[in-house]
């Protein structure tokens, strides 16, 4: 594959994904040969609101009254369950610059200036022909804790080396274009409730579709501390009266369908308001440990959050980066990579002093790794990446062995030696208990590799 200095397919399919499936957007045409997004065409009930960048939808739930939603967030935060949080490196993030295989006699050949020096202080214990680099140590500081499963070099049969179609095939748990549902839909389907659309919070600013459920509520946040009702000119001492008067509109008698339907929405989006107001504005306060950007501040109020019993069950997050990395790779991976983690390490060091940590597992997913050799200043994609389980309830061994850079595929890429499919029936069986069959199309054939402590 010739060099590129960017990934325009990679461009145009995270506009459509966004598109797509984000609350009041247009559905443009898919283009030939690209799956719809899971979610796409959901009978969703929106209400985007305008503050500082943030918005929230409602999907699902359209059956139920104008009291039920207040009533079954209320029900569900009597009763803390295990939480997934599935963080996505959306672009394809190269696994060998988080574990580089400096042991291998093809590594200096393949990555002559992308490649990391040995290091026997960053020595990988599972794998000694392995290294975490410097940008990984906080990953190093938790896997030594026994609290990283890592898959360095998972994917699936046939790899497809599209982004969207990739990332599709892991969002929707099956190798098929049609999928129409999230893989955590599904399980939120079996077994989460129709009347707390936080069960699934997706917090980007569309609908994460691996959460995309056909029957039950979930809902897209971006910023949980940011939400409000915004209206041009309205402010406090106005304001919370205003709010109590959206949150009523649902009760209001009408013949009007459209409008009955605009008041339950608004009633909707107030109940999940006042649930969400205890995390506005500095209410949390902001450690360094976080970082600055939004991710961090994402990820430090969902931790206030999960310790106040606020009932979420699964999360999906984007974690920021320049992760299609065709160029210039050696100036921004570093960099990404350190930032995630650490982002990352302050989370699980959060949870942990909140004691909360045995019931919140991480989650870190791309949709292929790059190629081992590299271009003009960059790698081009691939077909195995690197995945982690992180959390003090990870299994902390390695699923499926690193296979080595001298028997690369037909395409010169990283055999796979684990499947995601594999995985997700583990995560749905070890962490939720819960049977994986009716999830997962074709759970048995999978084996199911231990990435959860027993």
């Amino acid at each position: 594959m010739a060099p590129r200095n960017c990934c325009n397919e990679f461009t145009r399919a995270r506009f459509l994904q966004r598109s797509a499936a984000s609350a009041g957007a247009g559905l443009p045409a898919i283009e030939a040969g690209m799956p719809a997004p899971a979610g796409t065409g959901l009978n969703r009930r929106t209400f985007i609101s305008r503050t500082l960048g943030g918005a929230l939808a409602v999907y699902g739930g359209s059956k139920l009254g104008v009291d039920a939603f207040e009533a079954g967030i209320a029900n569900a935060a009597g009763d803390p369950s295990r939480v997934l949080v599935s963080v996505f490196l959306g672009g394809g993030m190269d696994g060998l610059s988080v574990l580089a295989p400096v042991g291998d006699s093809q590594y200096t050949t393949l990555r002559p200036t992308l490649k990391t020096d040995p290091d026997a202080t960053r020595t990988f214990a599972e794998d000694p022909n392995l290294q975490w680099t410097a940008a990984a140590d906080s990953l190093r500081t938790l896997h030594g804790e026994g609290k990283v499963t890592v898959m360095p070099a998972i994917g699936y049969d046939h790899p497809n080396q599209s982004h969207f179609t990739s990332r599709h095939f892991w969002e929707v748990g099956e190798l098929s274009v049609d999928g129409n549902f999230g893989w955590l839909g599904r399980f939120l389907d079996q077994h989460g409730v129709p009347d707390n659309p936080l069960q699934g919070l997706s917090m980007n600013s569309y609908l994460s579709p691996g959460l995309a459920a056909a029957q039950v509520p979930v809902a897209a946040v971006y910023r949980p501390d940011q939400f409000g009702l915004y209206v041009p000119g309205v402010g406090n001492p106005v304001l919370a009266p205003m709010y109590g008067a959206i949150g009523g509109l649902g009760a209001l008698p009408t013949s009007d369908q459209a409008l009955g339907q605009a008041r339950l929405v608004a009633t909707e989006v107030d109940s999940i308001r006042t649930t969400l107001l205890p995390y506005q504005g500095n209410a949390v306060p902001h450690a360094t440990s976080y970082g600055t950007d939004d991710f961090g501040r994402k990820l430090e109020v969902l931790a206030s959050m999960l310790a106040a019993n606020v009932p979420v069950r699964a999360v999906a997050v984007d974690a920021p980066g320049s992760w299609d990395s065709h160029s210039d790779q050696a100036n921004t991976i570093g960099r990404d990579v350190q930032n995630a983690f650490d982002t990352l390490l302050a989370f699980q060091r959060d949870i942990e002093a909140r004691g909360i940590a045995d019931r919140v597992l991480i989650h870190v997913w791309t949709e292929f790794g790059r190629r081992p050799q590299e271009n003009a200043g960059g790698t081009d994609h691939g077909a195995a990446g690197t995945s982690f389980v992180i959390g003090t309830k990870a299994a902390g061994q390695m699923v499926g062995e690193f296979p080595g850079l001298t028997s690369l595929d037909p395409q010169s890429n990283l055999m796979v030696t684990s499947d995601f499919r594999g995985v997700y029936c583990s995560l749905l069986e070890q962490w939720y208990g819960v049977d994986a069959a009716p999830i997962i199309p074709g759970a048995s054939s999978f084996a199911r590799p231990a990435v959860v402590a027993a």
